[in-house]
């Protein structure tokens, strides 16, 4: 790793950034790096703009183009002391755009479509605690606490932790899987010691069961958290539970499923 990235890393662990975080903010700079050709300290912000436009039109989604912002913000301006402007680092505008959530039947039927037990307990695991990909895959077996029904998410967005339910159902599928995996430390772990699985191979899970129980809507992983909430306002939950559960910093983040409930749009 060359000495600027060193300097990155050293700056964005100083910020109390994930290790997620880290390597995603580092893989950025090296597309940058790559795109052009030379080394972070010789890129003229003219060829920044060049590289964010570029990616624009080849659909990049938003999410992915702001990653390269707040990357681009540590190495120019924290690391090479550039301080290049927000004319300089152009984000995209953000488009308001309306996930896909699913309906009961159709969760279970994607999960119908899924034999193997320790794939199955993660997405179930998902759609019935609201939880991001990520936050699954890095739950701990001492995070299940089957007492208070109850998960506990370590280090979720934003670095906070925070408790979500555990529903009866969920915790029943978890008992099967942990009777015949023994799980030690790590509820899901990898085939890497000490690392949890790749969440590129549930992505690939999900995307397979849901041709399968012949789902068309534009879905992800991430819908089933979507659904989750939805769910729950559709069975009045209140918006702050909801915000509370999912670990939204923001009411207007969780609000977004007003929209989305048809029992609410219906009223």
């Amino acid at each position: 790793m060359s000495d600027c990235y060193e300097k990155m890393k050293f700056e964005m662990e100083l910020k109390g950034f994930s290790q997620q975080t880290q390597k995603h903010y580092l893989n950025h700079v090296r597309l940058l790096e790559k795109y052009l050709d030379k080394p972070p300290d010789k890129i003229s912000p003219d060829e920044i703009k060049l590289f964010l436009h570029h990616r624009i039109k080849d659909g990049i989604s938003y999410s992915n183009i702001n990653i390269s912002c707040n990357a681009f913000k540590i190495m120019f301006n924290s690391v090479l002391n550039r301080n290049f402007s927000d004319s300089t680092i152009v984000r995209p505008k953000k488009l308001k755009k309306l996930p896909y959530v699913l309906s009961k039947d159709e969760i279970f039927s994607i999960f119908d479509q899924v034999s193997n037990l320790k794939h199955k307990a993660i997405l179930i695991t998902i759609y019935s605690a609201g939880l991001r990909i990520s936050e699954v895959l890095n739950l701990s077996c001492s995070d299940i606490d089957s007492k208070n029904m109850l998960i506990k998410v370590r280090c979720g967005k934003g670095g906070k932790d925070r408790f979500t339910i555990l529903g009866q159902e969920n915790l029943n599928i978890l008992r099967r899987y942990w009777k015949l995996y023994k799980p030690s430390t790590l509820l899901f772990p990898g085939k890497l010691q000490g690392q949890p699985l790749a969440a590129r191979n549930i992505q690939e899970v999900f995307k397979s069961a849901k041709e399968k129980a012949g789902i068309l809507k534009s879905v992800s992983v991430h819908s089933l958290r979507h659904s989750f909430a939805t769910h729950l306002l559709e069975n009045d939950t209140d918006l702050r539970t909801i915000q509370v559960l999912l670990g939204h910093a923001n009411i207007d983040s969780t609000c977004i499923y007003l929209h989305l409930s048809p029992k609410r749009l219906s009223c």
